[in-house]
């Protein structure tokens, strides 16, 4: 997905339900940039909150000195490295920490040096040693709280009683767990982004499919008829100027059409969402299919069995355009200029079959070679299924039958019983 920009503040367009991106991780040239303004920020308080404390615990710890603020600054600014190098963030936070508490300073908020070392590393994959920079920081306390220190500042100081570990310790485990919790929202998020975009790709490339089988089949019906015209007008121009005009007026009418269809099939692309200007085809032009037929020197016969249902707009696109590539095959490759369409409609689905008489000519007129996946793709798009081939005779057949939505009296989906109809088209069916 193309990054956006809002119409308000000029700022990244995040989607609604999407985390911020300070949670999400930076991604392309962000996340090179180092975090100049949140270092500071962290900077800022570290120092100032530990003179603060150091106010409260003058009795207890050894003052701030020019060492003192120095690791509190060390420890600050290994923070722009935890985009690029999170581990050794972690790490050189932990250690200026560890020094800083070890020297006998006043507690505060330079653990918040090591929270958000832990939390960068943490979220970007370094868990292990995330917890081991953590842990160390415990363990020096630990080490430096019990044992060492009658040689380390400050010269008064006694053992830390063991409730204060504990109090570091829930401490420790705190930082872990909510960099842990961040990780893994972190992670959903990243997966749901992904099936976004993965589902956007498919999106794009079902409609990328789909235009083009609308502009093949109207393309190849189009230019068969042209093909064939062009050839009668040329053949007849000085024998028979008025046959040679009546195939030039064809060629006009079906280059209008099919015009008209390609600029409705692209207005999809240039405003995508907005409801067509013109209704899809559908079975109810046959009649207008079996004129540019004609017009192409075929004969086409067509056959109505059982009463149209209430038809989906997709399943009746699918079926003219399905007649429509079949006779489009029959002026191409056939030396039949006879063609028989038959539709039988029933409450659950629709029948077609169209057959020519064959033979095959063995010519091409300029197809692509792509109608009859065509066909069988927009009829699996449904749930139906496509048979097409050779007749016994010589002759040519497809047969297709698309299953529509089952109506109030069949809630169950299942096919209708066959009746009479039933059987005459299918003894109508056998060669």
């Amino acid at each position: 997905m193309e990054e956006q920009r809002s119409r308000r503040g000029g700022g990244p367009f995040r989607p609604h339900g999407e985390p911020p991106r300070w949670l999400t991780g930076e991604r392309g040239e962000a996340a090179g940039r180092l975090p100049w303004a949140s270092t500071i920020l962290i900077g800022v308080l570290v120092m100032v909150g530990s003179t603060v404390a150091a106010r409260w615990q003058v009795d207890e710890r050894a003052p701030l000195d020019p060492f003192a603020r120095l690791l509190l600054l060390l420890a600050v600014a290994v923070l722009l490295l935890r985009h690029r190098h999170p581990v050794a963030a972690v790490f050189g936070a932990s250690a200026a920490v560890t020094v800083y508490l070890a020297a006998g300073y006043p507690y505060g908020p330079v653990f918040l040096a090591v929270a958000v070392g832990c939390f960068g590393a943490v979220v970007s994959g370094h868990r292990k040693a995330a917890w081991a920079a953590v842990g160390m920081v415990w363990l020096g306390h630990v080490v430096t709280g019990h044992w060492l220190y009658r040689w380390l500042p400050p010269s008064d100081d006694h053992a830390a009683p063991w409730g204060q570990e504990l109090g570091i310790a829930a401490w420790v485990l705190a930082i872990v767990a909510a960099a842990e919790f961040v990780r893994v929202r972190r992670e959903q998020w990243a997966d749901r982004r992904a099936e976004r975009e993965a589902a956007e790709r498919r999106r794009a490339d079902e409609e990328r499919l789909r235009i083009a089988r609308e502009l093949h089949d109207v393309l190849a019906h189009s230019i068969s008829v042209i093909n064939v015209q062009s050839n009668v007008g040329l053949a007849l121009l000085d024998s028979d100027p008025e046959q040679a005009r009546a195939a030039l007026t064809a060629i006009k009418a079906a280059s209008k059409e099919a015009l008209g269809e390609v600029r409705q099939v692209l207005d999809t692309l240039r405003t995508p969402g907005d409801a067509p200007r013109a209704p899809a085809p559908g079975l109810d032009r046959l009649p207008e299919l079996v004129e540019q037929a004609a017009a192409a020197g075929l004969t086409v016969t067509v056959e109505t069995d059982g009463v149209r249902p209430p038809v989906p707009p997709g399943a009746d696109l699918a079926a003219f355009r399905i007649v429509q590539e079949a006779l489009t095959n029959v002026v191409r490759h056939s030396g039949s200029r006879t063609a028989r369409v038959r539709v039988g409609y029933r409450t659950d689905r629709i029948r077609l079959r169209v057959d020519d008489e064959g033979p095959a000519t063995g010519k091409d007129a300029g197809g692509s070679g792509n109608g009859l996946a065509g066909m069988r793709e927009r009829a699996a798009a449904l749930g139906g299924t496509i048979e097409a081939g050779p007749r016994a005779d010589g002759g040519f057949r497809v047969r297709a039958e698309l299953p529509l939505p089952s109506g109030p009296g069949d809630s169950s989906g299942s096919p209708a019983p066959p009746g009479p109809s039933d059987a005459t088209a299918h003894e109508e069916e056998t060669p």
